[in-house]
């Protein structure tokens, strides 16, 4: 599958490195958020590429729930257990949870079907920054830090009605951002559709810290940053 240039098999676990993990974020997700970049001080390996993993490994499933519990860098060994009837934990090396997965319905490995949701998925969720967070945070007149970013993924649901489409794409219902002090929650709510029909539902959770009141000309230099090394990674 596609999928297996993002990670390496060893044997005390998968192994992420930090170039793999960038590499899928700026390839699929045309994400660029700086903490996915290999020279991050503060690396991550995207969430959505552990929630594609899943999906390669334990197969689609109607309905399914990701939480994400830990941070995933260049030392964490992924441990893949044997999935129960209902859920399954993925923890690193040292036991720790990193990711809680729940599922249920009925389950496929069609690997065109189940490349097509992590391809517009990961399209989709990378709109995130700066299409839709950016009108969410001059509604509410507040920003993160530009000089750390702190935008994580949190967790993400979906289901389906069906598991076999020919035409998938995914189209956004609504944004909502609850700002709390400092943090926020901010929910993207969106639709699978198969052509014309509506098949799905789904919500994604990301967690926004270090909130301070809204500086138009410094979030908009962040953005452009931003946007400046998308355009020059698709160039």
């Amino acid at each position: 599958m596609f999928l297996d240039q993002y990670y390496q098999h060893h044997p005390d676990g998968v192994v992420i490195s930090p170039v793999q993990a960038s590499q899928f974020a700026k390839e699929i997700c045309q994400d660029f958020n700086p903490i996915h970049d290999p020279d991050a001080k503060r690396f991550c390996v995207p969430g959505d590429l552990l929630f594609s993993m899943v999906l390669q490994h334990y197969g689609l499933s109607q309905k399914m729930q990701f939480r994400f519990t830990g941070m995933v860098n260049e030392q964490t060994r992924l441990q893949l257990p044997k999935a129960t009837q209902e859920q399954l934990t993925i923890t690193d090396q040292h036991g720790k949870s990193l990711l809680e997965v729940s599922f249920a319905g009925k389950k496929t490995y069609n690997e065109a079907m189940i490349e097509a949701l992590i391809r517009h998925y990961g399209a989709f969720s990378g709109q995130n920054f700066p299409t839709l967070l950016m009108p969410l945070l001059l509604e509410h007149q507040v920003m993160f830090n530009p000089a750390r970013p702190l935008v994580m993924y949190d967790s993400m649901s979906f289901e389906l009605q069906t598991l076999d489409a020919d035409n998938l794409r995914i189209e956004l219902r609504e944004t909502t951002l609850d700002v709390q002090g400092k943090r926020a929650d901010e929910h993207l709510h969106f639709a699978f559709a198969d052509g014309d029909e509506v098949i799905g539902k789904g919500i994604k959770k990301a967690i926004l810290g270090g909130l301070r009141p809204y500086e138009k000309a410094a979030i908009e230099a962040f953005a452009d940053h931003y946007e400046q090394r998308r355009s020059a990674q698709s160039a």
